[in-house]
């Protein structure tokens, strides 16, 4: 593991479970923010069939790791599975990453929504680390409703289609979401879309935060490469655009899993479910930690 530039410390511990995310300053060496750029440098140029929004102003990737050798470097190599598995003081597992890059120019917005509803998982200790490898201003920030994660509401999805638009194809998912179906399978892997499921009608729609920003407290940061933050996987995000920056704003996002984090097939799932977990069939209820196969322990406290 390379060097850390810094530890993790009961006042960001404190501010990630109270607030729900974390700013920590410079914990990423230069060397392995390199290996970062290389990769994301790599997937920009290389979209496969998870690249969404290729030629946009705003491009997303899916389990870039698994097919990038630089990316998979940074997350076995760098301290980022150290820094959650310190901040939750319990072992932790990969569980997937996606990247963001958004060219020089008009940062374009990211819509608010939680991550936990894309997903079929469920718990508390599931836990994004952001890095971004360009200096992003407070105007251009990740953003985070404060003590959103503790609200203990799960909102709809922003992406989807209209149930309206196909009633039939929604009336199917639904019967097979009722027979134990997943919603997405492992051909996703090889062409997937945002739109390959329908909005969830039994989730409350999300609140107008962007509408009456006063209204909620919002926090955001200024930050530099080597940087990282730290969010809970059910905190309200967003973030913010119009600002115009003169270089790109590029992003590794990984998501980690705590030992209460378990399988639940849900309604929302926009975001198919690691590849090797689908010949395993888990049941809803089941713990990550009984497929270590799948999700071998990547960093634990010392005994």
């Amino acid at each position: 593991m390379s060097a850390q530039l810094a530890t993790i410390q009961a006042e960001d511990r404190l501010r990630l479970h109270r607030d729900g995310a974390v700013l920590l300053k410079n914990v990423i060496a230069p060397s392995m923010l390199g290996i970062l750029e290389e990769g994301l440098e790599y997937i920009e140029s290389n979209p496969d069939g998870m690249s969404a929004g290729v030629g946009l102003p705003l491009r997303i990737d899916q389990f870039p790791a698994r097919h990038v050798p630089a990316i998979q470097t940074f997350i076995d190599q760098s301290p980022i599975a150290e820094l959650v598995g310190s901040a939750l003081e319990a072992p932790i597992t990969f569980y997937m990453d996606q990247t963001f890059y958004k060219p020089a120019g008009i940062m374009m917005p990211s819509a608010w929504h939680q991550d936990t509803c894309y997903y079929n998982v469920s718990g508390h200790q599931l836990i994004r680390a952001w890095v971004c490898v360009d200096p992003v201003p407070r105007s251009a920030s990740l953003e985070v409703v404060r003590g959103s994660h503790l609200w203990n509401v799960t909102y709809r999805p922003p992406v989807g289609m209209d149930p309206n638009a196909d009633p039939d194809g929604a009336a199917e998912l639904q019967a097979r979401f009722e027979r134990g179906e997943r919603l997405i399978g492992p051909e996703a892997y090889e062409q997937w879309t945002y739109f390959d499921s329908f909005l969830d009608p039994t989730l409350p729609e999300l609140p107008g935060i962007e509408a009456a920003r006063d209204s909620f407290d919002i926090l955001g940061w200024e930050y530099e490469p080597g940087d990282v933050i730290l969010f809970h996987g059910h905190v309200l995000h967003s973030a913010r655009g119009g600002t115009h920056l003169p270089h790109p704003r590029r992003a590794h996002a990984s998501l980690w899993a705590g030992p209460d984090v378990h399988y639940l097939r849900r309604r929302s799932q926009a975001i198919p479910d690691p590849i090797g977990l689908y010949e395993l069939d888990p049941a809803d209820g089941q713990y990550l930690s009984e497929f270590p196969e799948v999700f071998p322990t990547a960093w634990a406290p010392k005994s």
